[in-house]
């Protein structure tokens, strides 16, 4: 049986995020996207509710904007980051290096060199190279292996590129020890905006395995890191598997596998970012083409709507006009024909100037956006 995402909204919602806009528009000219900081709050509090034995390092790459950092930081929040610029972007808003997950599996000599020079210690890796790599430039060094765990109901698979078999982590925790590394434990990732939770129950059986080895081999693990793929709701009435109820299941499962000394961390990006985001865009022509009305807004998906080609989004577009509604299409700016959002909207007939909207916008969308492509500049992102 489905479960809603998350509690259902009440119109007063909706008419807050629609004054919201009103009163931005006397402001500030579109496209810009708001960042609310309540929700952003809201969000990591609940996590923190659900997941209390489990610390979120906030993955910046779903957006690395320094207000969302520096409120983070606010929270207490850890970092998840995947290069020597995140680092930077991360320490030079005031988080501690031991606050920080490197989390790239594969990562260049200069910037695990950075890492050491900054005093993050912690790392992930899934291959034999890199230990060598890691060895060599940061001695030392705590590590945690990555394995490759099933991605099945994920919209965005992430095991085909990173993640050592299963029956490799206990070889590969041995050779870090032997160079000189510190292993330190298991890392997976079920997949991004993953609604499975047999991912996450399947993965943790397979790192408490590794867990029995390592101690039968006298090799003390101390942390799991269940990477993210926490699931939002993208759409009002989207139904899918309720976090809540997955965090329980969650939860269960961590207590009947490990012991009471285990660290458990996270790495939610798009859980935490995503429902603070509301895009405001406006209608800049308009024309009637195979049958329906046909409208081009001032963003596209070389822009804030990027998160449809890499990150396979759907968004639900709004509208402040009411009325009748009528089959239409929305497309961005920009001369390229790819730059179509939808053929298939069913939103009153709009006029230039006017406004739609799409909330649940604020992971992988004006992160992942092409600066200036057609000389059309993403969103100015505002924090409220």
């Amino acid at each position: 049986m489905p479960f809603n995402l998350s509690p259902p909204k009440s119109k007063h919602d909706a008419s807050g995020v629609e004054n919201l806009i009103r009163s931005m528009m006397k402001k500030h000219r579109t496209p810009f996207m708001l960042i609310r900081r309540s929700v952003l709050e809201r969000q990591y509090q609940r996590f923190r509710k659900c997941l209390p034995e489990v610390t979120p390092y906030y993955a910046i790459k779903a957006n690395p904007h320094p207000g969302i950092i520096k409120t983070f930081i606010k929270f207490g929040a850890s970092f998840d980051v995947a290069s020597a610029a995140e680092m930077k972007e991360v320490l030079g808003a005031g988080a501690p290096p031991s606050k920080i997950i490197f989390a790239n599996t594969i990562k260049s000599a200069e910037d695990i060199s950075f890492a050491r020079k900054r005093g993050v210690r912690l790392m992930t890796f899934d291959n034999e190279p890199e230990l060598y790599k890691l060895a060599e430039h940061t001695p030392g060094a705590q590590v945690l292996v990555r394995i490759k765990v099933a991605n099945h109901g994920s919209v965005v698979e992430l095991s085909l590129k990173f993640g050592a078999d299963s029956d490799q982590g206990m070889y590969l925790l041995r050779k870090a020890k032997t160079l000189g590394l510190v292993p330190m434990g298991v890392s997976f990732h079920v997949g991004s905006q993953s609604t499975n939770v047999e991912n996450y129950l399947q993965a943790l059986e397979m790192t408490a395995g590794i867990f029995k080895e390592a101690r039968e081999n006298a090799l003390a693990l101390k942390i799991v890191d269940i990477g993210g793929g926490f699931p939002i709701q993208h759409f009002d009435n989207e139904v899918g598997v309720n976090f809540e109820r997955m965090a329980s299941q969650i939860r269960r499962e961590i207590k009947t596998l490990f012991d009471k000394n285990v660290k458990f961390i996270a790495e939610p990006g798009r859980f935490l970012v995503g429902p603070a985001g509301v895009l405001v865009t406006q209608v800049m022509g308009r024309t009637f083409r195979n049958n329906k009305n046909y409208y081009y807004l001032n963003d596209g998906v070389y822009a804030d709507f990027s998160g449809m080609v890499f990150d396979h989004c759907r968004y639900e577009f709004k509208t402040l006009r009411r009325g009748q509604k009528f089959l239409s299409a929305l497309a961005g700016p920009t001369c390229d024909s790819f730059d179509t959002l939808s053929l298939n909207e069913e939103i009153p007939e709009l006029y230039t100037g006017d406004v739609i909207y799409v909330k649940n916008i604020g992971a992988y969308s004006c992160a992942s956006a092409t600066a200036n492509f057609n000389g059309f500049a993403p969103a100015k992102l505002i924090l409220v």
